[in-house]
């Protein structure tokens, strides 16, 4: 068993790294982040850390040794690197939900797989298939990288007009999935977590909003039925039991109205604490408390919520945000704010009116 006092190894170093390695602090866990980035967010608050690449098995085997668990705060893990961590210590979640999850065609064939509904979707590696795809999917779809893609990285949309060739040229010609496009209504997500032993738990279901592509606000309630919320936290389970998987993971989904009914269309799923969860102040301790296996928190909402993401300069307004009763704020220790770049997140929780 994981025991106060045990250390934690984490995968990167970045916000989500450094989030964690807080978390397991105040649960009496040491930490240990192995990270390539110098400087990286996640060192300041871990008990020790190894800068090295992801493919260095040395420092890899090192590394796994010196722990009792490793995670990870970002999906796209090399599955060598996974192999590597695997044969030397205990991987939560393990390397299935990894591969899964790093390849879109896959995500989504193992999710309809469920009887889960998807977008329908088919694979791009050549000009063939790419007019195969699109003569099968229609218009207007989005190419998407199979790998690699995140906050409208590797996508572009095909409409009516656009020349399919000249997208996949946009995106490199990498391997992809032509997705057909969703008339959603809104952007909802599901953060919940598993143990070893099979013990669940979900947070409310939860609206966001994106700008430029980057999550900018996530608001709870969600604001759809009660029967719409349960289906949600059922297709959480079923991803997570088929993939048995531990820790605390998203499931993104569209949200599909018409003629008076909801329906839910997932998008994606990603293994991990994730930014939509940010707004449970203790989803990040529930992500630790479930690779170690232990009870898991508490998931009432004390209120409405709102968490809203600083992105670059808005970080600037911390005095501001301080100084307003109710705000948590949250910064992550980068140094220099660029354009895109997330340097934090405010959350405001409101007297809850349903």
């Amino acid at each position: 068993m994981i025991r106060p006092g045990c250390t934690l190894g984490i995968l990167g170093g970045g916000q989500l790294g450094r989030m964690i390695a807080m978390a397991a602090a105040q649960l009496g866990l040491r930490t240990h982040v192995y990270a390539p980035e110098e400087n990286s967010p996640a060192f300041e608050v871990a008990a020790e850390y190894t800068i090295a690449a992801y493919e260095d098995e040395a420092n890899l085997v090192r590394f796994a040794k010196a722990v009792d668990v490793v995670t990870y705060e970002f999906e796209n893990v090399p599955s060598e690197t996974a192999a590597t961590l695997s044969a030397h210590a205990l991987l939560a979640p393990n390397a299935q939900a990894l591969a899964v999850s790093q390849d879109r065609f896959l995500e989504k064939s193992f999710i309809a797989g469920l009887g889960i509904a998807v977008a329908p979707f088919a694979p791009v590696s050549s000009e063939a298939e790419l007019a195969e795809a699109v003569e099968r999917i229609g218009r207007p779809a989005v190419l998407k990288t199979r790998r690699f893609g995140y906050d409208g990285k590797g996508q572009v949309k095909i409409g009516p007009e656009t020349d399919p060739v000249a997208a996949w040229d946009e995106i490199g010609r990498a391997a992809s999935i032509l997705e057909g496009f969703v008339p959603f209504e809104r952007e909802v997500s599901v953060v919940a977590a598993r143990t070893a032993s099979g013990a669940f738990a979900a947070y409310d279901l939860c609206a966001n909003e994106h700008r430029n592509h980057i999550l900018d606000t996530t608001a709870v309630p969600a604001g759809v039925s009660p029967d719409t919320e349960e289906q949600a936290v059922r297709i959480a389970r079923s991803i997570a039991e088929a993939l048995d998987y531990v820790g605390v993971l998203a499931v993104e989904l569209f949200l599909v109205t018409g003629d008076g009914s909801e329906r839910l269309v997932v998008n994606e799923i990603a293994p991990r604490v994730h930014n939509s969860g940010h707004w449970t102040l203790g989803g990040v301790e529930q992500h630790v408390r479930a690779v170690c296996g232990w009870p898991l928190g508490e998931t009432a909402r004390l209120g409405r919520v709102e968490m809203r993401n600083l992105i670059g300069h808005d970080a600037d307004a911390w005095e501001e945000i301080l100084a307003e009763p109710g705000a948590h704020l949250h910064l992550y220790g980068k140094t220099e704010a660029r354009a895109g770049r997330k340097m934090g997140h405010v959350t405001r929780v409101f007297p809850d009116r349903g």
